[in-house]
């Protein structure tokens, strides 16, 4: 069991602690609730039911993890947040359960979440991200790896954001950001290739400067999106980096508004 667990802490006897957690003053910890080796749970920290933390996470005062989601579709059902391994959530932050039976709002491994964050429910975050304070995530979000959110960011429902983008503080994020983009602006626009985000990844030269030619078709030419892709296909040796940022951009149009995972609604 759980080897530092302050006297005010409220546990539900049917929750499983790990080895070595330890839990702050006042923090409550619901029932069907799981976590993992080595975590530390700060003061006044709330983990409602069927919440799930990974090993080695240190989550700050205040936050509050599996409230349920702001969702009218929502009637009760058993639904997760699941958390993976050696996340930093910090202060104030509230990761909402799913909507939908047995459907989960996930954070994976490595992640850090400033202070005042929402991910709101069926989120999907990725690994190796930063998402900066007071961000906001609608609902069924999906951020992939090593990407880099500023501070006060609004994410709008059903929006993608591709790996190793960068969102820029105060944007107003409407539409998918393709990977390896930087974004920003109210609406958020594509301005440039994440250039240090792709060194800093390890990306190799050849890839960035094959990724640098297919962002200045798709965004600095005069060729319409399809023509763009054509070109890339037909000018870029193939390239892993640039199949994934030309597949990612195609399916944005099997989606509504700019948004592949906001399907058309009969």
């Amino acid at each position: 069991m759980a080897s530092n667990i302050h006297q005010t802490a409220v546990i539900d006897p049917a929750a499983q602690i790990g080895a070595d957690v330890t839990i702050g003053a006042y923090s409550v910890i619901a029932g069907n609730c799981t976590i993992g080796d080595n975590t530390v749970i700060g003061p006044h920290v709330v983990l409602e039911e069927h919440t799930h933390i990974g090993r080695e996470c240190t989550i700050r005062s205040g936050a509050v993890l599996g409230g349920l989601p702001q969702d009218l579709k929502f009637k009760g059902e058993t639904s997760y947040v699941r958390v993976g391994d050696r996340n930093m959530i910090r202060e104030f932050v509230t990761i909402h359960r799913a909507t939908g039976a047995e459907a989960s709002t996930t954070v994976g491994d490595d992640n850090l979440v400033m202070a005042y964050v929402h991910i709101g429910h069926n989120c999907a975050i990725s690994s190796r991200t930063m998402i900066s304070s007071y961000a906001a995530l609608s609902g069924h979000v999906i951020v992939e790896d090593n990407v880099v959110i500023g501070g006060m960011v609004g994410v709008h429902q059903f929006v993608r954001v591709g790996k190793l983008a960068m969102l820029g503080g105060y944007s107003k994020v409407v539409v998918d950001v393709p990977p390896f983009m930087l974004a920003d602006g109210r609406p958020a626009d594509v301005l440039e290739l994440n250039v240090r985000g792709l060194r800093r990844s390890g990306l190799s030269a050849s890839s960035r400067t094959k990724l640098r030619l297919a962002y200045k078709l798709l965004y600095r030419s005069n060729l319409n999106i399809t023509q763009a892709l054509e070109a890339i296909e037909q000018e870029i040796e193939p390239e892993d980096a640039v199949t994934y940022l030309t597949d990612f951009v195609k399916n944005i149009s099997s989606g509504t508004s700019g948004r592949q995972l906001d399907k058309p609604r009969r």
